[in-house]
């Protein structure tokens, strides 16, 4: 199964509820709202897809179909920027 957890190229500074990552290498800026902070915050444990939208549906009121398709284009950005990395879970060892 894959798991994403954060790459370790980025810096992260959070600004009330919302948050910024910079790309170390290439020096863009990201901005993420309040529930993408959050699925941030919660990649910080490396999880599935499932695992997230899991929670995503406990912590918000939202359709299923809505929060699965959100939460896969998100991810899809940040593996596309590099900001998180797409691993076999396997080969993920949480301390």
């Amino acid at each position: 199964m894959t798991v994403y957890r954060p790459s370790t190229k980025h810096l992260y500074s959070e600004i009330n509820s919302e948050a910024v990552l910079l790309d170390t290498e290439s020096g863009t800026y990201f901005g993420l709202n309040d529930v993408s902070n959050q699925i941030w915050q919660w990649l910080q444990t490396p999880s599935n897809e499932q695992r997230l939208l899991e929670l995503l549906l406990e912590e918000y009121d939202v359709a299923e179909s809505e929060a699965r398709a959100d939460l896969q284009s998100l991810l899809e950005d940040l593996a596309h920027n590099g900001l998180i990395e797409a691993v076999e879970e396997q080969a993920v060892q949480v301390s």
